[in-house]
C-alpha cells in the first residue's frame, strides 16, 4: 500500500448506520459479515462498526514502532487492513474474542509492510524481529536503570548473544540508508556524504605483506635473514652484499633465491617444496626493517 492512501474501510451506504446495528455485540456483527452478500449496505455497516470498535487495537500495535522512521499514520493504515483481513476471516465458532484473533493478524501485517516496502537490502526476518524486539528493550530497560542500557544488558534481557545483537545493529543501519550524492548540513566544504569517503590507501596492502613476511621471518636461516635485510632495507647490490660479508655475488644471487623460494608459496598459500637446511639462530634485525617489500 502505498504510504498516504486512504485504509480500505467500508462505508454505510449513503453515509448513515443501518439502525439497530449499533447495540449488537461483536458476534453478532461478525454474523452479518458472513451472511449478509458482499455487496450489501448492512455487511459494509457491520464492517465499519467492528473497525471502529477495534480502532485502538490497532493504534496499540502501531505503538511497538515509534521508533521506526516509517510515520504512524502510514502504519495504521497498514494495520486497518490487517484488522479487515481479521472481520473477513474470522470465525466465531473457534471461541475466542475478535481482538485476541485480530491482535496477530495486525501485527503481522505491519511486519509485512517492514519486511516488503523497508528494507533497501535483504535481512533475515529473524533478524528484524530483533531489530524491533532490541528498540523495545533499550526504551524499557532505559526506565528500569535510569540509564542508556549497554550491549551487555540488551543481550541478557532478550536472551541472545552479543554477536546476534550486534547483526541486528548492523540491519537497522540498512534500512535507511543515505544516498552517497546527498547534500551534507553543517558541511561547507564537501558537497555530498561521498566527498568525506576516504581513497584506498596504497600502502595497505604492502602492510599486508610485510606482515605475511613477518610470520615466517624467524624460519630462514641467519645469513638469509641478513641478506634479505641489506638488499632491500640497506638497497645494496648483490655484488656490495658479498664483498660485506665475504663471500660471492653467486653465492649473494642463489642465498636470495632460496630465500624467495620458501617464502614464496606460503605467503601465497601453495604446497611448500622441501625444505632446506635447519633454520639458524635468527639475526638481529634493525626495527626499520619492517619496509621489506
Amino acid at each position: 500500500m502505498p504510504a498516504g492512501a486512504p485504509a480500505q474501510v467500508p462505508a454505510a451506504s449513503a453515509g448513515r448506520m443501518p439502525l439497530g446495528l449499533a447495540g449488537l455485540d461483536d458476534r453478532e456483527l461478525l454474523e452479518i459479515t458472513r451472511t449478509a452478500p458482499r455487496d450489501s449496505a448492512r455487511r459494509d455497516a457491520a464492517c465499519e462498526l467492528l473497525v471502529k470498535r477495534h480502532r485502538n487495537l490497532v493504534w496499540s500495535c502501531v505503538r511497538r514502532y515509534r521508533g521506526s522512521p516509517e510515520p504512524a499514520e502510514d502504519l495504521a493504515q497498514v494495520g486497518h487492513v490487517g484488522l479487515l483481513k481479521a472481520i473477513n476471516n474470522f470465525d466465531p465458532a473457534f471461541g475466542v474474542s475478535l481482538a485476541a484473533y485480530a491482535q496477530p493478524c495486525i501485527s503481522g501485517e505491519i511486519k509485512r509492510h517492514f519486511r516488503d516496502k523497508r528494507w533497501q537490502v535483504h535481512v533475515k526476518r529473524s533478524v528484524q524481529d530483533l531489530v524491533l524486539d532490541v528498540r523495545a528493550a533499550a526504551r524499557q530497560l532505559t526506565q528500569d536503570l535510569g540509564r542508556l542500557p549497554t550491549d551487555t544488558d540488551l543481550a541478557r534481557h532478550l536472551g541472545v548473544s552479543r554477536d546476534d545483537l550486534r547483526e541486528a545493529r548492523q540491519a537497522e543501519m540498512a534500512f535507511q540508508p543515505c544516498s552517497l550524492d546527498a547534500p551534507l548540513a553543517g558541511q561547507p566544504e564537501a558537497a555530498s556524504l561521498a566527498d568525506l569517503l576516504g581513497d584506498e590507501d596504497p600502502a595497505m596492502e604492502h602492510m599486508l605483506n610485510i606482515q605475511a613476511v613477518a610470520a615466517h621471518w624467524r624460519e630462514l636461516p641467519q645469513r638469509e635473514q641478513q641478506i634479505l635485510v641489506m638488499r632491500f632495507y640497506g638497497d645494496m647490490t648483490q655484488a656490495q652484499i658479498g664483498h660485506q660479508l665475504g663471500i660471492s655475488q653467486m653465492q649473494v644471487s642463489r642465498l636470495l633465491a632460496h630465500a624467495f623460494c620458501y617464502l614464496r608459496p606460503r605467503l601465497l598459500g601453495l604446497e611448500p617444496p622441501a625444505v632446506g637446511p635447519a633454520a639458524a639462530p635468527p639475526v638481529t634485525v634493525p626495527a626499520a626493517a619492517g619496509a621489506l617489500p
